[in-house]
């Protein structure tokens, strides 16, 4: 019952993906600051975000987080629709 108690645990916690998305948000603030060439960069970064997001969507139970994982998805939409069209404005 204990090793089965843990694995459920394991399996929900979210730390490693928080973690992760923290870091590329970070990345993503960083280049957003630089001089150079950065829109397939910050696209990049954005879909490793969207892919955190998904997996504690996946593995939170609770209904708070799955009401927020839908408000964040839907945010990184919308900067993905930015880079986008910032970086065809570039292009001309």
């Amino acid at each position: 019952m204990a090793q089965e108690i843990a694995y459920i645990a394991d399996k929900s916690d979210i730390t490693e993906e928080l973690t992760r998305a923290k870091s590329h948000i970070k990345q993503f603030d960083q280049w957003l600051d630089t001089p150079e060439a950065v829109g397939r960069k910050l696209d990049f970064l954005l879909q490793e975000i969207n892919r955190e997001v998904n997996t504690i969507g996946s593995k939170a139970s609770a209904a708070q987080i799955s009401l927020h994982v839908v408000q964040i998805k839907n945010e990184l939409e919308k900067i993905r629709e930015q880079v986008q069209i910032f970086c065809r404005s570039l292009a001309f």
